[in-house]
């Protein structure tokens, strides 16, 4: 996955049936995770548990490339409840 221009970043969303772990291979991320928003450099990672609101950001001049792995029981596209998308998507 890669969030390329600076600035961009995905919705705020929540899954119920599956979890997600970062790792940054390149650049530098802001992630939201609940009430937390923490920046996560190079060779670093986070996880995002079932069920919390999160967002990934890159707030970086560079490009950022992350690997994202999933864990849980359903990993189909309607398990995303997005709360704010600046994409308009539902």
């Amino acid at each position: 996955m890669s969030t390329d221009s600076a600035g961009e970043a995905l919705s705020l969303q929540r899954h119920r049936k599956r979890a997600e772990h970062w790792v940054v291979v390149a650049g530098r991320a802001r992630v939201t995770r609940d009430a937390e928003v923490l920046d996560v450099e190079e060779n670093h990672s986070v996880f995002i548990p079932l069920g919390a609101k999160h967002r990934l950001e890159n707030p970086g001049p560079e490009d950022l490339f992350i690997i994202e792995v999933q864990s849980g029981s359903y990993f189909g596209e309607d398990d995303i409840e997005r709360f704010e998308d600046r994409y308009n998507r539902g």
